[in-house]
């Protein structure tokens, strides 16, 4: 009797183990899966637009653009993933579900928030006319009616072209624009003064200047789509604490050299 009790108890203690050693194993498991591993949020870029998105000499992904998505992403609990697009296809990404939301200067205007819900900007930069330095006959952009400029169609600054009559050759980088600037092919660009300064930077010797600005700033905000209403609100959260805390003035500071994140630091 006493054996039978014994084996009896032998066997109730290796059921128990067994049964200790599974819930273990589940919770180690949910554990795993749960340590380091966040939920993505996949960010449209074009990295070809220097200091905003572009490639370093080492061939990483960098840029004021760049650096605010992956502080956006962190502040709301996610991983930031970038994919880049030419920006004809960043916006069809955006509405295909490709990308959750676009860094990328999107300005934001009538037309697009037709489509889109916009996030707070985070950024206001000026439109400027850049011409040739020994060009004295352009002061304003009224100055340049019926002449040349070459741009991405879908730009912002294309809708500044057309709107002050400037004729448009399709082109897609700020770089290529100041190459046909310079051969000739073109009379102006239109870009922002931003883009501008971080050409010379990296370039200074080359022969352009900026013959006017707009008194109005460009509106750069994150473009979402409408059904993402919960989304627009963490990252309107995200952008309000990254100002209060001095995260956007920093990032601004290191790409553009100056506070370019309120409307009264322009």
């Amino acid at each position: 009797m006493k054996s039978k009790l014994k084996f009896m108890l032998l066997i109730l203690l290796l059921v128990s183990t067994v049964l200790a050693g599974c819930s273990k194993n589940k919770a180690d498991d949910s554990t795993d899966l749960s340590d380091g591993k966040k939920e993505v949020l996949v960010i449209g870029t074009e990295g070809t637009y220097q200091p905003f998105t572009y490639h370093n000499e080492k061939g990483e992904l960098v840029g004021y653009d760049v650096e605010i998505g992956k502080a956006i992403a962190e502040e709301i609990g996610m991983e930031a993933k970038f994919m880049e697009i030419t920006w004809e296809g960043l916006l069809a990404g955006l509405d295909n579900g490709q990308v959750d939301i676009v860094v990328n200067q999107v300005g934001v205007t009538k037309e697009r928030e037709e489509k889109y819900i916009f996030s707070e900007p985070y950024l206001y930069s000026y439109p400027a006319l850049i011409v040739k330095s020994d060009n004295d006959s352009i002061n304003s952009f009224e100055d340049a009616k019926g002449l040349t400029t070459s741009l991405n169609v879908s730009s912002n600054y294309a809708l500044i072209a057309e709107d002050y009559g400037i004729e448009i050759i399709p082109s897609e980088t700020f770089s290529k624009d100041i190459e046909l600037l310079l051969a000739g092919r073109t009379d102006v660009v239109v870009n922002d003064t931003v883009a501008f300064a971080d050409y010379l930077k990296q370039k200074p010797d080359t022969p352009i200047k900026i013959a006017a600005t707009l008194d109005k700033a460009n509106t750069v905000a994150i473009p979402i789509r409408k059904k993402d209403v919960d989304l627009k609100e963490k990252i309107n959260n995200a952008i309000i604490t990254l100002r209060e805390n001095g995260r956007l003035k920093e990032i601004s500071e290191k790409y553009l050299d100056k506070d370019l994140t309120t409307p009264e630091s322009n």
